[in-house]
C-alpha cells in the first residue's frame, strides 16, 4: 500500500501539473510517519491489545487510500498519503513483536513472514502498472484500499482479541537483557539507517528505473512493472534461506556476507542496461531482502520479550525515517542534474555500513541467547 505511490507518482504529478522529481517529494510525510508513529503503535499495543491494533491497521490503510482516490487537490492527496503511513506504522511494532513471541524457529519464521511481505512489494508496482494500463492513477488507490477493507473484515474474524495485559502475564517479566546488549543494539542501529534508505530506494526507483533504462526490452508501464514485480517476488524468497542460515551459523556471518553482495551487485546495478541490468538488479534486491529478518532476530537474542515491542518500534523509527528520506534526496538530486544510475552508486556507498555494523557485531554464545531461554 505504501508504494502504490510510487508507480503511480508520474500519472498523479501530471494530473496535478507537477513533474515526476516534484510530485514525489509530496509522499515523503507518509514515508516519514511510517516510522515515527511506530513508537505510539507500541505503547498502544500495551496498553490496549496488540489483535486490536492490527485491526486498525487493516481498516486505518483502507480508508485512506480511499480517501487519496478521492482527492481533488494536491494537498488532500498529500494528506492522504500521510494517513496511509500513519497506520501502514502499526505492522511493524505489533505484528513483528507478536510473531517473535514464540521464540522457536524465529529465522525461518521471520524468513517466511519477510516473504509474504516482500510480496506485497512485488505486487505493487506489477498491480498498479495494470491498473494505469486500463485505468488511472486514481483507480490504483480505491481498488487496493476497497480489498483492505474487505480483508480487515476476514481478520477481524479470524481473531480473538485478547488484552495486553493477559499477553505480558505470560512472559518473564523479570527477564534480563543478554551480555553485549549495548554492543548489539548500536550494531542494528548503524545497519538499520544505512539498510533502511538502501530498502526504500530500491524498492521505490526500481519501477521507474526500469522504464527508463530497460528501454530496449519495452517502454511500457505494464511490461517494466510487471519486470519489477518479478524482481521482487524472486528476490524476496532469500528471507526463507538466510532466515534458516541464522537458525544454524552466526549472524554475524551472514550480515558480513549481505553486507558485500549488496555493495557489489547494487553498483554493478549502477552501470548495466537492460537485461544484464534486470538480472544483476535480482541479485541486488535478493542480497536487500536478505537482510530484512537478520536485525530482527538478533533484537530477539538480546531484547527480552516484555521490552521488544517498544525497541522494535524505535528500530522501525531509525529505519522507516531512513527510507523517507529517500524521496526528498531522489528529488533534490534529480532537480539539480543527478541522474538515478548515481542514486544507485550512493547506495552502493552506503552499504559499506553495513558492513561496519557487522563487525560491530558481538558474538554471542548460544548460552546467552534470550530466544533459546525465555519461557
Amino acid at each position: 500500500m505504501m508504494l502504490i505511490f510510487a508507480k503511480a507518482a508520474y500519472d498523479a504529478g501530471k494530473y496535478f501539473g507537477l513533474t515526476y522529481d516534484e510530485i514525489i517529494a509530496y509522499g515523503a510525510v507518509g514515508f516519514l510517519f511510517f516510522g515515527a508513529f511506530a513508537p505510539l503503535a507500541a505503547h498502544l499495543s500495551d496498553k490496549i491489545s496488540r489483535s486490536f491494533l492490527m485491526i486498525v491497521y487493516h481498516f486505518g490503510i483502507g480508508l485512506s487510500s480511499i480517501l487519496a482516490a478521492a482527492a481533488t487537490n494536491l494537498w488532500l492527496f498529500a494528506m492522504s498519503l500521510s494517513l496511509i503511513g500513519i497506520f501502514a506504522a502499526i505492522y511493524h511494532p505489533v505484528g513483528i513483536t507478536m510473531l517473535l513471541s514464540k521464540n522457536k524457529n524465529n529465522g525461518v519464521r521471520m524468513g517466511i513472514n519477510g516473504v509474504f511481505g516482500n510480496m506485497g512489494v512485488a505486487a505493487a508496482p506489477l498491480i498498479t502498472g495494470l491498473i494505469l494500463f486500463y485505468g488511472n492513477w486514481r483507480l490504483c488507490f480505491l481498488l487496493p484500499g476497497l480489498f483492505c477493507l474487505f480483508y480487515g473484515l476476514k481478520f477481524l474474524s479470524a481473531l480473538s482479541i485478547e488484552p495486553s495485559g493477559k499477553i505480558n502475564s505470560k512472559v518473564n517479566s523479570s527477564q534480563p537483557f543478554a551480555k553485549n546488549w549495548h554492543r548489539a543494539l548500536s550494531s542494528i542501529a548503524l545497519s538499520t539507517l544505512s539498510a533502511g534508505f538502501i530498502f526504500g530506494a530500491m524498492t521505490f526507483i526500481i519501477p521507474r528505473y526500469f522504464e527508463t533504462y530497460l528501454s530496449n526490452i519495452s517502454t511500457s508501464v505494464a511490461v517494466t512493472g510487471l519486470l519489477a514485480g518479478i524482481v521482487y517476488a524472486t528476490a524476496s524468497f532469500a528471507q526463507i534461506f538466510v532466515g534458516k542460515m541464522i537458525d544454524k551459523f552466526s549472524p554475524k556471518l551472514i550480515l558480513l556476507i549481505i553486507s558485500v553482495g549488496q555493495i557489489l551487485f547494487i553498483y554493478f546495478s549502477s552501470i548495466l542496461e537492460n537485461w544484464s541490468l534486470f538480472f544483476m538488479t535480482l541479485f541486488a534486491m535478493a542480497f536487500v531482502f536478505g537482510q530484512v529478518p537478520i536485525n530482527d532476530i538478533i533484537l530477539s537474542r538480546y531484547i527480552p520479550d516484555k521490552k521488544r515491542a517498544k525497541i522494535l518500534s524505535i528500530k522501525y523509527v531509525l529505519n522507516l525515517s531512513a527510507g523517507a528520506s529517500v524521496l526528498p534526496i531522489c528529488s533534490l538530486m534529480m532537480q539539480n542534474g543527478f541522474e538515478m544510475r548515481q542514486i544507485f552508486s550512493m547506495m552502493s556507498f552506503m552499504a559499506v555500513l553495513i558492513l561496519l555494523a557487522a563487525l560491530l557485531l558481538p558474538k554471542q554464545l548460544e548460552e546467552e541467547r534470550l530466544d533459546l531461554n525465555t519461557s
